[in-house]
């Protein structure tokens, strides 16, 4: 097992072995340097292939920290004796999205701070009409939706591409703006990217009342099924895809039609769902009935089918639809208390809340109330 010595301001730390708190005391002290047996001198962590942090990838280095930010190289190798073990702060792995739905935490660790971190950093503003806001490094990189801006510092490039900058060459553009037209996305995204060694934000609005998730997608097996027009940015290298429902019934009764929204990747993306926001882990075997317009998102192992909403009676005077949702665990599935498309009706044609908006007496009825 390796030692490692560490030198900030002069200061020795060490020896380390443990690979998470190297990581934690080179996040924290970017301008470090470092030692270790069979070196004959001091060298800067960040150039030290064994210590150095690497992005999500696990291949890009971070940029290398700015002058100022070194610290003095050390006159004298480390003294023979040991130096106290720094204390190892346990680091929870929690789920990103379960923060964001906690009122007293809805940002990413690091963001407003001048160091540069792993991965993108973020804020989520608002409560009924929520705002995001993302830190990016030196050029690091997000994609958003077109139109999907709200602000943007000076530095940040923005450049708009066909498909989701997902892939390579003529034909693969063209295959990624196809399942995004089918998805009811925009045959364009906007990529922002910051091109000066400091750091630039970028912010998106949500396009109507509800709530904005992040997501870690390799807490997911790099993959999650959402809701036509979900998704609102997240990290450079996401891709927008299409999940086709086989069952025939499924695709003309399940609300979504035969096409949901597939995110697929490694990092960070943002989804806005509508209202407010329940997550419910479904053991296996378990069955969840939702109303076909809010489910919002599931895990790819949850099976997912329509099924006939009770008696004639209750189809045609229930106000619920004809049909609703079957889900099947194993999996994760958020549930949206406003669908986009129930908020759009309600608007449209005035009903009272008297009358549902799945009843086929809904026109009858504001025939007979003079609308």
């Amino acid at each position: 097992m390796i030692e490692w010595y560490f030198s900030t301001n002069n200061i020795q730390t060490g020896p380390l072995t443990d690979k998470s708190t190297i990581a934690t005391y080179v996040r924290e002290n970017p301008g470090a340097h470092c030692w270790s047996e069979g070196m004959d001198q001091w060298q800067p962590a960040h150039k030290v292939t064994a210590v150095r942090l690497l992005k999500k990838d696990g291949v890009t280095p971070f940029p290398p920290p700015s002058a100022s930010m070194m610290s003095p190289k050390p006159d004298s190798l480390p003294v023979s004796q040991k130096i106290q073990e720094a204390p190892q702060e346990k680091i929870s792995h929690s789920n990103v999205a379960d923060a964001l739905l906690d009122s007293d935490s809805n940002q990413s660790e690091g963001f407003g701070g001048d160091l540069v971190t792993e991965g993108i950093d973020f804020k989520i503003y608002g409560h009924e009409m929520q705002y995001l806001e993302l830190e990016l490094d030196e050029g690091e990189s997000a994609v958003a939706e077109a139109g999907a801006m709200m602000y943007k510092t000076e530095h940040v490039e923005m450049k708009t591409v066909f498909g989701d900058d997902s892939s390579d060459g003529v034909m693969g553009n063209l295959l990624s703006a196809g399942r995004r037209l089918l998805t009811s996305e925009s045959l364009f995204v906007t990529v922002f990217t910051q091109t000066v060694p400091s750091k630039g934000v970028v912010a998106f609005a949500a396009p109507f009342p509800g709530t904005i998730l992040a997501f870690d997608l390799k807490e997911y097996d790099g993959q999650l099924i959402c809701q036509k027009d979900s998704f609102l940015a997240g990290a450079k290298g996401v891709q927008v895809g299409i999940h086709f429902q086989k069952k025939i019934l499924t695709g003309l009764f399940g609300g979504e039609g035969f096409i949901l929204q597939k995110l697929e990747g490694s990092g960070l993306v943002f989804v806005h769902m509508g209202g407010a926001i329940r997550k419910i882990e479904l053991e296996k075997g378990e069955t969840l009935h939702v109303d076909t317009g809010c489910l919002a998102a599931m895990t790819s192992t949850v099976d997912y089918d329509v099924k006939q909403a009770g008696g004639v009676k209750s189809m045609l005077f229930g106000g619920e639809g004809l049909f609703f949702a079957t889900l099947k665990g194993p999996g994760t599935v958020w549930l949206q208390s406003l669908p986009f498309s129930r908020l759009a009706g309600r608007m449209l044609s005035g009903q009272s809340q008297g009358q549902g908006e799945g009843s086929v007496l809904g026109s009858i009825g504001g025939l007979l109330g003079g609308r």
